[in-house]
This record gives C-alpha cells, structure tokens and sequence, in this order.
C-alpha cells in the first residue's frame, strides 16, 4: 500500500502554492488532482488579476491574505520571470448613491493596507483613462494581471524540484481516519487505489465540501457547503478603449462587470456572477446585458464588436440570500480529525493569496501537525 506523509487534494492554484511552500522542509508530499493537468477548474478560468485588497472585511482571511499575497505574487513575478503587469484599477462610481460605497471601499482597503488608494475626481479620472466617463474613482494602483498558467507553472516547478509528487488523474472517493493516518480511496487513471497519509489538505476547490464529507464532516451543520457562482466572459473587438483595470461599484454575488486587460492589452469585459447547479463552462450570458453594464462608465462601448470569450465557475461559501463568508482554512482537531487540513470556500481572491495561504497551512502543519 502507498504511504505519504503529506497528501494535498485538488491541483488548482492554492494547490499547487500549498504543495511548493509545503515540500520546502517535508518529503513524501503527494498531490492528487482529478484532472489531465493541474489548474483546471477555477484556477484556469479567471481574470488573472492580481487584487489589492479593498474589497474584504478587516481582519477578515481574505483581506489580510489578499494583501499579503499581492506584495508576495509581484515579488514571486519579478524574482522569476513571470509576466505581469501592474496596471491599477479605477472602481467607479456613476450615480450619486455610490459614491458612499466607494468611500467605505477606500476606508476598508486603507485599514486593511492596500497601498497608495487615492479618490480621483472626473478631471483626474479623464486623465488616466481618457473613455471613462464618472463622477468619482478609486483609484488603486497595487492592482494589476498575471498570466495565470505561468503562476501555476512556477509553482508546480518548484514543488516538483522539492521533490512533491504530481499524481493526474486520480479522483478521492473516501477519507477513512485510522490509527495517526488517513486512508483515501480513489480511482487512479480508471485504477482503484488507496494511499495512506499522516496528514491531509482538502485544497479541491469546487470540490471542497465534498471531499471535507468524504473525511466524516457535517457540511452543512459546519457551514461549508459550496454554491456554485459561474461568471461569463466576453472579449471586447479593436483598439482598447482603457489601459487600467476598471470595475463598477460592486453589488450582489460578484464584484460587477468590469473591464480587464490581459497580458496582450485585448480587454475582456466579465465576470457577471449568477448561481448555477451543475459545472460547465459554456458562456449563457447575453452580450447586451454586458453592453448595457459597462456602457453606465465607457459610453463608447455601445458601437463596438463583443464577443464571447470564456466563463468560470466560483466555489461560493455565500449563498443567493448571504452576506460576506469568509475562507474556512482549519484544522479539524476540534472536529476529531487530526491531521486534516481543511481549505474550503477559496474562490477570490484565491489567486492573488496563494502564496500567503500556502504559508498559512505550511505554518499549521509545522506548529500544529509536525510538532
């Protein structure tokens, strides 16, 4: 039977971060995805962008792991190599009875330190993004893009030269809590398998709650059932009408759609944000409701091609009827399970935070678990 010290489900991005901190100075590190290729899911299906920090609760996780991995992904991006663009993001607001809410957007992100935020007028927004036709911004310049897949790249280079072992294709079917070890039952490239490990970290995203059930948790009495959140993407035709990221004042399940730039300068204009039961990644959405959207702030938008371009699907602790729910990053002593890392609910700004919730869990196992 496989033995491993250290088993990681789910290969996204916070898996694949959790997996490179985690090998750093622990051997027999094992991480299992279902997929052909790591970052699959959510992680491959997202803007790219690297958030400051505005939109979350004080000392809330996201918020403190959203700026601390901001300053560490630029870092991690200039010290190899990985393209990026510090762009700033201008969240605007149109009407009048926004402006409050970007008030309390500036107020949170200060406290929460994200860097240099400034409240721009119309003069001083038309002089960074000429299209952008508000009253008032924020305007955030620690905001900016990275190219997922490289990220991803770097990570899986790193825990594979630390000596983790990539296991594709290989599914959890059960977590059975044994004597100082788990073991977990799968199917391995159309192979059943079992693997015994000392310790266990659920980083399987949209899959999460179902593996925390697999290990004997109430997902529900615990509040870690996921609500699936799928958001479109349409791709903006022709010359860039803006260089910065541009977002709404945000309302409901999403952050609002919004206009980012990729690496190349072509804008994509999304994610809209609605709740989905089943997993697929079809774009529903309509073009004029995106139209409709970013034409409130860039007027000039009304005579352009958009095209669909790609959507995601979001592991959403928040349902229809919630207000903010934090990430739920524990270990599940107190629940019977010593050894078991929970990492549920991780959806934005999961890619930006990556490195710093990789800390995070290396540091439980090494206080809590290794000891």
């Amino acid at each position: 039977m496989e033995k491993a010290r250290i088993l990681i489900v789910g290969a996204g991005v916070v898996g694949l971060a959790v997996a490179a901190e985690i090998s750093k100075i622990n051997q027999d590190v094992y991480l299992l995805e279902k997929n052909e290729r790591y970052g699959q899911e959510t992680s491959g299906h997202n803007s790219g962008v690297i958030h400051s920090g505005i939109h979350y609760p004080h000392g809330s996780l996201k918020a403190e792991l959203c700026v601390k991995g901001n300053r560490m992904t630029y870092e991690i991006c200039q010290k190899h190599g990985i393209p990026y663009k510090r762009l700033g993001k201008l969240t605007v607001a149109v009407e009048t009875e926004e402006t409050e809410e970007l008030e309390k957007l500036m107020r949170q992100g200060t406290v929460n330190g994200s860097e240099d935020l400034k409240m721009l007028d119309r003069a001083g927004v038309k002089r960074l993004e000429p299209s952008v036709e508000v009253e008032l911004a924020l305007h955030s310049p620690s905001t900016g893009i990275v190219e997922p897949d490289e990220l991803m790249n770097h990570y899986y280079n790193l825990a594979h030269s630390n000596g983790a072992v990539f296991v594709p294709q290989t599914e959890v079917t059960r977590i059975q809590h044994g004597d100082n070890e788990y073991a977990v039952d799968g199917v391995s490239v159309g192979e059943k398998f079992t693997i015994n490990a000392s310790t266990v970290i659920n980083c399987a995203g949209l899959y999460s709650d179902k593996v925390a059930s697999f290990a004997g948790l109430d997902v529900d009495k615990l509040g870690y059932r996921l609500h699936l959140c799928k958001g479109d993407y349409f791709r903006l035709g022709g010359k860039p009408p803006v260089k910065m990221l541009v977002y709404p004042v945000p309302k409901g399940a999403g952050l609002g759609i919004h206009l980012t730039p990729d690496m190349t300068g072509s804008i994509r204009l999304g994610p809209n944000a609605y709740y989905v039961n089943d997993i697929n990644y079809e774009v529903e959405s309509k073009e004029e409701e995106f139209r409709t959207d970013v034409k409130r702030f860039v007027p000039s938008i009304s005579e352009r091609e958009i095209r669909k371009d790609s959507s995601g699907v979001r592991p959403k602790l928040q349902g229809p009827k919630d207000g903010f729910k934090d990430f739920v990053i524990r270990h599940e002593k107190d629940h019977g399970l010593y050894g078991f890392v929970n990492l549920v609910g991780i959806e934005s700004p999961g890619l930006t935070a990556a490195p710093a919730i990789a800390e995070l869990v290396s540091s439980i196992y090494q206080n809590d678990i290794a000891k």
